[in-house]
């Protein structure tokens, strides 16, 4: 191992995954870098000072104190709250994320989802579960509308899955001017969401959250919704109000939910939404994907490339902090 390596990979896995096929994938993408994978604490205390990337969940602001060829460190999330990125950019180190490596994915489960609400499947399974040959009614998803809140890469990776289903679509973004993927767009605004819902057989949660999307589908927007209407949470637990989903689940005031996240998470196990036969669970699974480290690395060693020709770091794929550079 040379004296500075050009990438650190740092110990701590995520999703299971391990980080040691994270550094092999890397150092398929970039054969003529020297590619490190830190195995302990102090191995990664000897190696990020002397590294030129580091790509991990996150990095300790102690370990970046003496980095002074650090240009780039690549978090293994999409969220990068838990990131030291202030002090990464006052370093004059750009940070970025794996924002969009789990699109396909959970994309292909929400469509999933509003399937087996459109056929019913959930009954079926459950009737197979008491050996019951009985016939039911399903519905066709052809023809239905279907709202995506949130057009960035999950929402229109669902929107890009929904041609041929012959369904409308209404996308909610910040900014509707921009237009969209979707049939329709329309913007945040109380009035805009609630004509939005009262028109929606299916919608679709693939926003972030944050201060405008915390508690967004509360009582009053899930009151707007048709009876008939399934929510697909596929981003984050806290953009609906749980107890009124589970009130409005509880009384027919709306067809099924299916999450992938929810809102306490873990979700308890006497948690009462795991009662609800209108309800599907999954335990944040959506993003799952066996080309996780393959999409990730795709990512870093464009931006290696890019630091190679002596690009802009504003210009990184991914970007969620360019460095400062003091001026």
């Amino acid at each position: 191992m040379s004296d500075q390596p050009d990438i650190v990979v740092l110990r701590q896995g995520t999703e299971g995954l391990s980080m040691g096929s994270y550094a092999e994938t890397l150092r398929e993408r970039l054969p003529d870098r020297e590619v490190a994978l830190a195995r302990t604490p102090a191995e990664e205390r000897e190696l990020v000072p002397r590294a030129r990337v580091v790509t991990g969940i996150t990095v300790d602001e102690a370990q970046i104190a003496d980095a002074d060829h650090l240009e780039l460190f690549a978090c293994t999330f999409a969220g990068t709250d838990h990131v030291p990125v202030e002090a990464l950019a006052d370093r004059g180190v750009a940070v970025t994320n794996a924002g969009g490596i789990h699109a396909p994915g959970i994309a292909e489960q929400s469509i999933a989802n509003m399937l087996v609400f459109a056929r019913r499947l959930h009954e079926g399974w459950r009737r197979k579960s008491n050996a019951e040959w009985r016939h039911f009614q399903s519905y066709e998803f052809t023809g239905s509308t279907v709202t995506v809140i949130g057009l960035g890469s999950i929402g229109q990776h669902v929107v890009d899955r929904l041609e041929g289903f012959d369904v409308e679509t209404i996308g909610v973004r910040y900014t509707p001017s921009k237009g969209g993927p979707t049939d329709e767009v329309v913007g945040f605004e109380e009035d805009a969401i609630h004509d939005a819902l009262s028109r929606s057989d299916y919608v679709v949660i693939a926003c972030p959250l944050n201060d405008l999307t915390r508690g967004l589908i509360g009582e009053a927007e899930l009151a707007t919704l048709p009876p008939h209407a399934v929510v697909v949470n596929a981003a984050r637990g806290g953009i609906v109000d749980t107890d009124a989903l589970v009130s409005a689940l509880r009384s027919s005031g709306l067809r099924g939910a299916a999450l992938d996240v929810t809102d306490p998470e873990p979700l308890p196990a006497d948690h009462p939404l795991w009662d609800l036969e209108n309800c599907l669970i999954t335990p944040h699974t959506g993003g799952h994907t066996p080309k996780h480290w393959d999409r990730l690395a795709d990512i870093v060693a464009d931006n290696v490339a890019a630091l190679d020709s002596g690009g802009d770091p504003a210009d990184l794929r991914n970007l969620v902090a360019a460095p400062d550079d003091g001026n």
